[in-house]
């Protein structure tokens, strides 16, 4: 049986599950497949590094362009099989200084006919202590971390709740994200307000700096797709101002524009946040104008929508640095990373490129 119809018997018989019970089974499966010394031997079998791939942003050498975004990882168990099966980096998280539940079940929910996705899971994850200990040990994978909100944490408290996240994760990885763009987190999103998002990223920048003495661990932000155009520019212009390292762009919609699922069944399902094909266009839109308005001063990490290699080519050539997935692997199986990556430098090298042409940013 080929691959492609094998997947396709294991992803009928998944589906078959609710959403969140086939992801933990993934999860179970991947968290086995983190043991030594099988990432390796997935790399070896499966992922042979392309010279054609490599991309350096923020003093990283990545193997290639394509990272998994967060939400997949949230508890960082599964990261190195996921570097073995062709992902270049994996952003963990979300994860917050205090262990939280999430929001009550169901919270996950599939949209089949648009290869979508619908989530409201609320930051669901063991907390920074936890995950700090998972990471302290050999990675063998760029590892970023997305870190929110705790729920639990006041308004007046959110500063601080974001401080003792990066204090404890920002030494032990690759990079930081701070996610103020999920909606599913009451309030969280008015922290993307400049005003609020000032001090919010100038401490967090700080507490870095104090957790990691003689290096400079990069720190971007992730933005919701549902700003205003002039709400992302001003973002981009803190960004810049503030000196951090890129945005990721874009988080899910709360949009249900254009999709082919039933409004009935869309109704059904309820709130939380739209991510696969129907948040491509808005994606793509929103990073042209970043980098136009940005132009090189800025890593741009590209997410949303993003299922062939067709889609990560288009976003790399629009002024993505990175281009991050997580709907894709869920629809297009394991081995979806390497297929995307060996499809890039086929292109790469058909058009006659040393590189696939990811942005420099900084």
């Amino acid at each position: 049986m080929k691959r492609g119809a094998m997947y396709a018997v294991v992803c009928a018989v998944l589906f078959e599950l609710p959403a969140e019970t086939a992801h933990r089974w993934m999860i179970a499966v991947l968290r086995l497949l983190s043991l030594p010394p099988l990432p390796r031997l997935l790399g070896w079998l499966l992922n042979r590094r392309d010279p054609v791939l490599a991309v350096r942003a923020m003093g990283l050498e990545f193997p290639g362009p394509v990272v998994m975004a967060a939400g997949f990882d949230k508890n960082a168990v599964a990261y190195r099989a996921l570097g073995g099966l062709g992902f270049a980096a994996v952003e963990v998280g979300t994860v917050t200084a205090r262990p939280q539940p999430g929001n009550p079940r169901p919270r996950l929910f599939r949209l089949p006919r648009d290869k979508a996705i619908i989530n409201r899971m609320g930051f669901n994850n063991c907390g920074a202590a936890a995950v700090a200990q998972r990471l302290g040990c050999d990675k063998g994978v760029i590892v970023g971390v997305n870190i929110g909100k705790s729920k639990a944490a006041a308004e007046t408290e959110a500063v601080a709740d974001y401080v003792d996240s990066a204090r404890q994760l920002g030494p032990l990885v690759g990079y930081v994200v701070v996610n103020v763009s999920s909606p599913n987190t009451p309030g969280l999103r008015d922290l993307q307000a400049v005003g609020k998002l000032r001090p919010l990223l100038a401490a967090v920048r700080q507490a870095l700096d104090g957790a990691s003495p003689g290096r400079r661990v990069p720190l971007l932000v992730k933005i919701a797709p549902d700003l205003a155009d002039a709400d992302i520019d001003a973002v981009a212009d803190l960004a810049v101002e503030l000196g951090l390292d890129g945005i990721v762009a874009v988080n899910t919609t709360i949009t249900r524009d254009g999709l082919a699922t039933p409004p009935a069944r869309v109704a059904e399902i309820g709130a939380g946040g739209l991510s696969g094909p129907p948040v491509a266009a808005r994606a793509l839109e929103v990073l042209r104008r970043l980098r136009a308005r940005t132009g090189n001063q800025l890593v741009l990490i590209s997410v949303g929508g993003i299922a062939t290699a067709d889609d990560a080519w288009e976003r790399l050539q629009a002024g993505a640095t990175l281009v991050q997935a997580y709907t894709g692997i869920v629809y297009g199986g394991p081995l979806w990373a390497r297929r995307i990556n060996r499809q890039l430098a086929a292109r790469a090298r058909k058009e006659g490129l040393d590189h696939v042409p990811a942005a420099a940013g900084r």
